[in-house]
C-alpha cells in the first residue's frame, strides 16, 4: 500500500507543482495587466477595457490554485491547541477529520461553482468577449484539486505515511 501511495504522491507532486506554477504565472500576468492599465490611463490618456476583468479572473485562478496547493502541503487554517495535549493516535484521527471536512468543502466548491458557471454560461463578458462561466471555473478547478489533495492526505495517513502539517518538515523521500 505504501509503494502505491508513494507513486500517487509523485503524481500529485507534479499536479501541485503545475498548479503552483500556473498560480505564480497568473499573479505575474495580473500584475502586468494592472501596470499596463495604469500606463494606458495616466500616461497615454486612454484605457484598456479588458485589463480589470482580466486581472480579476486571473486573481481567482491564482487564489484557488494556490489554496489547493496549500491544502496539500498542510498550510490550511487549523486550531491546534487541543492537538498539543492529545496522544499521537488521537491527533491522527483529528487530522483525518479535518481532511474529510476539506473534502466536503472542496466538493461544495465544485458543486456550487459548477452551478454558477452553468448559470453564467449564456452571458458574455463584454470587455473580454468570453463566456461568463470563465468567472467561476477557478472555483470549480480549485475545488477539484482540494478534493484530490485532501483524499491523498487521507490515503497517505491510512497507508502509514506522514502528511505535512503547517510548521512541520516532511521526511525525505515521502
Amino acid at each position: 500500500m505504501q509503494a502505491l501511495m508513494l507513486r500517487v504522491a509523485a503524481v500529485m507532486d507534479r499536479v501541485a507543482a503545475a498548479a503552483l506554477w500556473l498560480a505564480g504565472a497568473g499573479l505575474v500576468l495580473m500584475t502586468a495587466f494592472v501596470a499596463a492599465q495604469v500606463v494606458w490611463r495616466y500616461v497615454l490618456n486612454s484605457s484598456l477595457m479588458w485589463s480589470e476583468p482580466g486581472a480579476v479572473i486571473l486573481m481567482g485562478w491564482f487564489i484557488f490554485l494556490g489554496a489547493a496547493v496549500g491544502i496539500r502541503e498542510g498550510y490550511h487554517l487549523s486550531f491546534d491547541v487541543l492537538l498539543m495535549v492529545l496522544p499521537q493516535p488521537a491527533r491522527l484521527v483529528l487530522h483525518s477529520v479535518s481532511d474529510a471536512v476539506v473534502v466536503a468543502f472542496g466538493g461544495g466548491m465544485v458543486w456550487y461553482g459548477w452551478q454558477l458557471a452553468e448559470g453564467a454560461a449564456g452571458t458574455k463578458l463584454p470587455s473580454l468577449g468570453i463566456s461568463g462561466a470563465f468567472d467561476f471555473l477557478p472555483l470549480v478547478i480549485g475545488g477539484v484539486l482540494m478534493v484530490l489533495f485532501s483524499l491523498e492526505r487521507l490515503a497517505r495517513r491510512a497507508a502509514g505515511l506522514p502528511t505535512a502539517r503547517f510548521g512541520e518538515q516532511p521526511e525525505e523521500g515521502v
